[in-house]
C-alpha cells in the first residue's frame, strides 16, 4: 500500500473534483469510472494503482447513493440477495484475473454493447417510465446478471452500472428509477470485493483515495437527490449522455493506441 504515491497537493485537489463530478453522474446513470480512472492516470498514478485507488473511492461513493435510495424507499436490499452473492463471486474472479493479464480483449466489445444500448435508449422514448411485466424471473436473472456484470466490474469496469440498469428495465420489469437504485446494490458489492483484493495486493494510494472519496460522497448525494426528485425521463437523458461519452472514450482510446 502506498501512502501518497508522490502526488502533489494540486493532484489531490484534482482527484477530489473528479470524484465529485463522477459521483453525481454515477448515482444518476452510471459511468463515473469514465471520469475517475482517467483523472487518476492524469495526476500520475500508474495503471495498477489507478485501478485499485479507483475501486476504494468508488465503493464508498456507491454506498452513499445506495443508502440514500434505500432511505427513499426505491430499493430493498433483501430483495437482491441472490444478485449480491453472484455479483461478489463474479467480481472476485474478474479482479483476480485482471491482476494477471490485460483487459484488452474487452476493449472493443464493451463500446459495441454500449452503442447497442444507446440505440435502444434513443429509439424507446418511454424507456423505464413505468414498471412492466417481468420477462425473466429473479431466480434466473439475478444469478446470471450478477455473475456476468460482477466479473466485468472486477475485470474491466466501464459500463457496469448501465448494463445493470438496462437489464433490470428490459428483463426485470422495473421502472428506470427503481432499476437505477437497485443497480447501486450490486455496484457496491462488486466494488467492495474488488477494493478488498486490490487492498490486499497493496495497489492503493491512500491519500488520493481519501481525497477522491470526499468528492464521491458529495457527488453521490447530489446525484441521488436529483433521481429522487425527478421523473425517469431525466435519468434517461443523463443515461444517453453517459453512455455516449463512455463509448466514445473507449473507442478513442483504442484508436489512439
Amino acid at each position: 500500500m502506498t501512502i501518497t504515491g508522490d502526488i502533489s497537493i494540486p493532484g489531490h485537489v484534482i482527484a477530489l473534483v473528479g470524484g465529485l463530478v463522477a459521483g453525481a453522474i454515477d448515482a444518476i446513470a452510471g459511468g463515473g469510472g469514465l471520469i475517475t480512472v482517467p483523472t487518476l492516470l492524469a495526476i500520475g498514478l500508474p495503471p495498477h494503482l489507478a485501478l485499485g485507488t479507483n475501486k476504494v473511492q468508488s465503493t464508498i461513493g456507491v454506498a452513499t447513493a445506495m443508502l440514500r435510495y434505500r432511505h427513499g424507499k426505491l430499493v430493498r436490499i433483501r430483495d437482491w440477495k441472490r444478485a449480491i452473492v453472484f455479483t461478489a463471486l463474479g467480481a472476485a474472479a474478474g479482479t483476480a484475473l485482471i491482476q494477471r493479464m490485460s483487459p484488452g480483449l474487452l476493449t472493443w466489445l464493451i463500446p459495441a454493447l454500449l452503442i447497442v444500448i444507446l440505440a435502444y435508449t434513443l429509439l424507446t422514448p418511454s424507456l423505464g417510465e413505468i414498471a412492466r411485466p417481468q420477462r425473466v424471473k429473479p431466480a434466473v436473472l439475478q444469478p446470471a446478471a450478477g455473475t456476468l456484470f460482477g466479473f466485468h466490474d472486477g475485470f474491466f469496469g466501464p459500463g457496469t452500472g448501465t448494463f445493470w440498469a438496462m437489464t433490470l428495465v428490459g428483463l426485470g420489469g422495473l421502472d428506470l428509477r427503481r432499476a437505477t437504485a437497485a443497480t447501486k446494490v450490486m455496484n457496491f458489492t462488486s466494488n467492495l470485493v474488488a477494493a478488498a483484493l486490490f487492498l490486499a495486493a497493496g495497489q492503493i494510494v491512500v491519500t488520493v483515495a481519501i481525497a477522491m472519496t470526499v468528492g464521491q460522497v458529495v457527488g453521490s448525494l447530489i446525484g441521488s437527490h436529483l433521481v429522487l426528485r425527478h421523473p425517469p425521463r431525466f435519468i434517461r437523458w443523463v443515461l444517453i449522455v453517459s453512455v455516449t461519452a463512455t463509448a466514445a472514450r473507449l473507442i478513442w482510446r483504442q484508436l489512439a493506441g
